[in-house]
């Protein structure tokens, strides 16, 4: 415990703490934390053209956060869970607006 405590107190993680490497992902957290709680909504309210946009978002910041150096995996793991949400919200449009539309008629 008083390693971890040594730790928090250092030098590094402060300036990291106080860093766009830091806040740049916590702010970003608010889109993959919003996909997750439009997931219990009605899929008839979900935008095809912005689910494919924040996927393609995800993706390409996905590999900025993995490139850039030093390497920010909060910003990855932003980004990863938000495309698995955003998948997921893909898959639920395209089933409400395709797939049960064709069983319907």
């Amino acid at each position: 415990m008083n390693r971890i405590l040594k730790s928090l107190k250092s030098k590094e993680t402060r300036e990291w703490l106080m860093s766009t490497h830091f806040w740049g992902p916590m702010a970003n957290w608010g889109i993959p934390i919003a996909a997750i709680a439009d997931i219990q909504r009605d899929p008839k309210y979900i935008s095809g053209k912005m689910t494919t946009a924040l996927c393609l978002y995800s993706a390409m910041f996905m590999r900025f956060a993995i490139m850039v150096q030093p390497r920010n995996m909060l910003l990855f793991s932003c980004h990863f869970v938000n495309e698995c949400a955003q998948l997921t919200q893909g898959f639920r449009f395209i089933k409400y607006h395709f797939v049960d539309k064709k069983i319907e008629n």
